[in-house]
């Protein structure tokens, strides 16, 4: 934990001046801006020339540099694979390896991330989501997420044998309660039977999960399968589910998906568009941060994609034409990257969901701050404004011109303090090859 201010102390005073302020929301850019932090907090936004700085206080100068919200990430799977060395497995869960992930968001202007079913330890999940560690994003957890079976629900390895199993309606509520007990808000529940090779979560588990989860005042998320998606995201919505975490990707939505979203206005998505892979310019930010054999790997995969010609990816686009379907409808659509671990995640999907479905960089800067920081109940986040968490962002161009321009990272502030990054490279490269 950071130690508290004695009740002596004042908090530290920043000024900070200049700066183009794109505040995270549909507040109006403030091309001149002024902002004043104390401690953790904003306690004045507005204008430079308004106003003078407080006596004290440091003076920032920002001129020509843009600031963003801090980003953040609405779903994610970290703490399984160690990023210095690539290995992927349970004893990778730690208290250690955590950290080391929630500072490469920190490095890459992210402020918070949640992770999404797969806690490989739930007593070091919840210890560090009740924790503030310096210079690592605040970790948000679901605790275990529920399949039909233990081995149901995620793929891979290192994630089987993790969530928990409800093969009954009342083995769901049961876990619903036990989660309750863990003070977790969202349920994450997995309705996929992976291509027929394990049980699906059964309607009516799920119903009676998301009876007992409304009961407590709690909200379900749930995942849904490559082969099923469309029908059973009709089920869920009918059923009363809260959320999303991806999009449906077995086929293209139809008319009767989007009358039920429009029938649902609460319900949101972090749809998770899967990548066509790296280009150059996010392989270079990534090599700030990753061995330079994961680099090398990332590089080859480049090669053989130009030499390919670049082919079209069907996965992709068919994510693209159903995220802009049902934005188009007026669903709220957040930000989740399915990640690992690298940080970087949350730069990339802003670039897809403006790439390929309509968005403006607004609404997608909007999506990675403010309507995150909505839907998954950060009431202190989300925009630059008074009595906001001051996390931000200073970038060296207008995200509003060019949405990848949010990778131009100069500075990050978290908590009100500004963080070495060049602390923290030298720390992710240590030891590696």
């Amino acid at each position: 934990m950071v130690p508290a201010l004695l009740s002596s102390q004042a908090p530290p005073k920043l000024w900070f001046e200049g700066a183009r302020l794109i505040v995270g929301d549909k507040t109006p850019v403030i091309e001149s801006s002024a902002f004043l932090v104390e401690g953790d907090a904003f306690t004045w936004v507005g204008r430079k020339g308004e106003r003078q700085p407080p006596a004290g206080a440091t003076r920032v100068d920002l001129t020509g540099k843009t600031v963003i919200p801090a980003l953040i990430d609405g779903h994610n799977h970290i703490g399984l694979v160690n990023e210095k060395d690539g290995s992927n497995a349970k004893a990778n869960y730690t208290r250690d390896n955590l950290i080391d992930q929630l500072q490469r968001y920190v490095y890459y202007g992210t402020a918070a991330a949640m992770s999404m079913g797969l806690e490989a330890n739930q007593d070091v999940a919840f210890a560090l989501r009740d924790s503030v560690t310096p210079n690592a994003a605040a970790f948000l957890t679901v605790g275990k997420g529920i399949a039909a079976t233990p081995m149901a629900g995620p793929t891979g390895e290192a994630r089987l044998g993790i969530p928990y199993g409800a093969a009954t309606p009342e083995e769901g509520r049961q876990h619903v309660r036990e989660l309750l007990a863990r003070k977790v808000h969202f349920v994450k529940i997995w309705v996929d039977d992976r291509d027929a090779t394990v049980p699906k979560l059964k309607p009516e588990v799920y119903r009676a999960i998301i009876d007992e989860a409304h009961k407590n005042r709690m909200e379900v998320l749930a995942h849904l399968s490559r082969t099923s998606a469309l029908a059973d995201a009709k089920d869920l919505l009918r059923s009363g589910i809260d959320g999303f975490v991806h999009t449906v990707r077995d086929r293209d939505v139809d008319d009767e998906y989007i009358a039920l979203v429009k029938a649902h206005p609460k319900v949101w998505t972090g749809p998770n568009v899967p990548g066509p892979g790296e280009s150059e310019e996010e392989i270079a930010a990534l090599a700030e941060t990753l061995p330079a054999s994961t680099i090398a790997g990332l590089r080859k995969q480049l090669a053989q994609r130009v030499a390919a010609g670049n082919p079209a990816n069907a996965l992709f686009d068919l994510h693209c034409r159903n995220l802009k379907r049902i934005h188009d409808a007026g669903m709220t659509i957040g930000v989740g990257t399915d990640g690992t671990g690298d940080g970087f995640g949350v730069h990339q999907q802003m670039e897809y969901y403006v790439r390929c479905a309509g968005f403006t960089p607004a609404q997608a800067l909007e999506a990675g701050t403010s309507i995150n920081a909505r839907v998954l109940g950060l009431t202190r986040m989300g925009t630059v404004a008074k009595g906001k968490e001051a996390s931000f962002d200073v970038l060296a161009a207008n995200p509003l011109e060019r949405i990848t321009n949010t990778r131009r990272i100069e500075k990050v502030y978290l908590r009100g303090a500004e963080v070495d990054r060049a602390a923290l490279r030298a720390k992710f490269l240590a030891g590696t090859k």
